[in-house]
């Protein structure tokens, strides 16, 4: 079956290997030492990072700020990242959490979500994009339209898992939370099409860390894919991630990246670090699991 769109991604990468994340945020001080100090550390976690979890999860969540704190170096590593993951058939998400107006976010989409064939350069084309509402409505727009166009998808920032995540999300706006205004507004996206009653291009990213919000921001977005950032270095609690489900398979997906990657002996060698990090994704996935048909009942 060819895959097209980025709900279809989803829900075929979850049903061959469950819903959790990797999130590749390169940070040398956190990694063994086998890495190196030179420029090509980062390319070399990369790469190593990719030929650990191929055939182990069907996501990878590149943070963009890491690569671009590397200069050239980084933005090299990320692009062949990026690229060496989607032709492996792992689903691509860039947290970049873009947002601005008319044209400016019409370029980012354009980087971030345009085939090369379509007009993009194809040096950072990533499945899924991270974007910040904050500006307002019509600074979605340009990535919407560009998504929609060209099958992708995107995560609009709603109730985050930072501790500073209620000064202005948990605030009423009229008679409403901020939070549930922008999610109302993400649900909305979900209703534009009746005649596709699947996920929507358009998801929530909503807290591991904070699930009695999750719960209550689930019910205004049945149709809508959640990631939900928090377990690991965050402290989300695994037993909690349930709340944020809907009744559809591949409707929540779940990141760990300091979780998977960080150590405290890093003099640890490349086989221990190898098996490390299969061991912790092989624990965040079982710690996750969950079977939809048997009506919520934890997988063991």
């Amino acid at each position: 079956m060819s895959i097209s769109t980025w709900s279809e991604l989803v829900q075929d990468n979850v049903a061959r290997f469950g819903d959790l994340v990797v999130g590749i945020d390169p940070s040398l001080a956190d990694l063994p030492e086998f890495f190196g100090e030179e420029s090509s550390w980062i390319a070399d976690y990369v790469n190593f990072t990719l030929d650990v979890v191929e055939g182990q999860v069907g996501f990878v969540k590149f943070q963009s700020a890491y690569f671009e704190a590397c200069g050239l170096a980084g933005l090299a590593a990320l692009s062949s990242g990026m690229k060496r993951a989607r032709e492996a058939g792992i689903a691509v998400i860039l947290d970049a959490k873009r947002g601005d107006i008319g044209a400016t976010a019409a370029a980012y989409a354009r980087a971030y979500l345009t085939p090369a064939a379509a007009g993009g350069s194809g040096d950072f084309e990533a499945d899924c994009l991270t974007v910040n509402p904050l500006m307002g409505p019509d600074t979605l727009e340009p990535f919407v339209d560009c998504a929609t166009r060209h099958g992708k998808g995107l995560f609009v920032l709603c109730r985050t898992s930072n501790p500073g995540a209620s000064w202005l999300q948990d605030r009423m706006a009229g008679n409403r939370l901020i939070s549930d205004r922008v999610a109302e507004l993400i649900g909305g996206y979900g209703k534009a099409d009746p005649a596709s009653p699947g996920l929507g291009v358009v998801g929530a990213v909503i807290g591991a860390t904070v699930p009695n919000e999750g719960r209550r921001l689930r019910q205004l977005l049945p149709r809508t894919i959640i990631l939900a950032p928090g377990l690991g270095a965050q402290g989300g609690d695994p037993a909690a991630i349930h709340s944020l489900r809907g009744d559809t398979p591949g409707d929540l997906l779940v990141p760990v990246s300091r979780g998977l990657s960080r150590v405290e002996d890093r003099g640890m060698s490349p086989a221990d670090y190898r098996a490390l990090v299969l061991d912790r994704i092989t624990g965040f996935k079982a710690a996750i699991a969950y079977d939809y048909a048997g009506a919520g009942r934890k997988l063991a």
